[in-house]
């Protein structure tokens, strides 16, 4: 099978080749899934897992990517809950070969049933974004409704998809971010929007939970926001500075089934859009991952055609 591999980890984006690779073997649990359409994270060339294996070894070379949508065609012993033939999309492991590939083994329980009239690009899309926004709003955040939520960063994936379902749950919903995303915060129903580049933060006012992905200034600056009781979340780095009177909590977002199921069903319904931006190649993927010009919405790798 080919895939996109990387072995020197100082060669960053110039480093990533296009490559064949064995066909990938699925132990207790996994599941084979022929990939159709692949997401990544440009910073995941700087992860631990990408280079190493859970205890430590070096694992190059290595395949990158950690979000998928495809098709089963292949069951390891064991394997529950899935079948030959059926859409899946979710998570590969952190410090396993990843998705950018035409075939991977992921644990079955990291996948969810894909509904049959959802696009594999579109899928692929929401993985990651969607369960960092739920974790970090309700498992995290414990946001309930009539509470209000300040999200640093609203227009980007894991924030566009925070404000759909923070409005949703009935929560009023700031946004903040670049002039530049105004209009999509705007339009995907923020109360409020803060210009970073010329307002103050703090003219947000208090929040019962501030979801952060920005970090540095911006997450130290945030904490005073945090209403009495309330909670500070972030996904950028542990926070340095506590609120006066409420929680602090960093955390990296884990596969989770159910709350796939549940975004899928969202996805399927046109209650949650993904912010999809440029669709390209496999063969391509190496110049997504250089850093550039900053384009709206995710880029998605189109790893096989249907």
């Amino acid at each position: 099978m080919q895939a996109i591999t990387v072995q020197d980890r100082d060669a960053g984006p110039a480093g990533m080749s296009l490559t064949d690779m064995p066909y990938p073997h699925a132990a207790e649990n996994d599941v084979i899934v022929r990939v159709h359409a692949a997401g990544f994270t440009r910073g995941e060339l700087d992860w631990p897992g990408t280079w190493t294996d859970r205890a430590g070894r070096d694992r190059t070379p290595s395949v990158p990517g950690h979000e998928l949508s495809g098709v089963v065609v292949e069951l390891g012993y064991g394997t529950t809950g899935l079948s030959v033939g059926q859409r899946v999309f979710g998570l590969a492991d952190w410090t396993r070969n990843g998705t950018l590939a035409e075939y991977t083994a992921v644990e079955a329980r990291n996948l969810a049933p894909l509904p049959a009239d959802v696009d594999h690009t579109v899928a692929a899309a929401l993985p990651i974004s969607g369960l960092t926004a739920w974790q970090g709003l309700f498992d995290h955040g414990r946001l309930t409704t009539g509470q209000t939520v300040l999200i640093n960063g609203a227009a980007g994936g894991v924030g566009s998809i925070a404000v759909q379902l923070a409005l949703e749950a009935g929560a009023r919903v700031i946004g903040t971010g670049r002039a530049s995303n105004r209009d999509r915060q705007l339009a995907l129903g923020v109360d409020t929007f803060i210009d970073l580049q010329t307002e103050k933060l703090e003219d947000a006012g208090e929040a019962d939970v501030v979801f952060d992905v920005i970090g540095g200034d911006i997450l130290d600056r945030s904490a005073a926001l945090v209403r009495a009781g309330g909670t500070l979340v972030t996904t950028a780095m542990p926070p340095k500075v506590q609120p006066k009177d409420g929680r602090a909590v960093f955390f990296v977002v884990e596969p989770d089934r159910a709350r796939l199921t549940e975004l899928a069903t969202r996805l399927r319904d046109g209650r949650l859009k993904p912010a999809v931006g440029a669709v390209r190649p496999l063969a391509e993927a190496p110049a997504a991952f250089v850093p550039g010009k900053r384009t709206p919405g995710k880029t998605i790798i189109l790893v096989t055609q249907d």
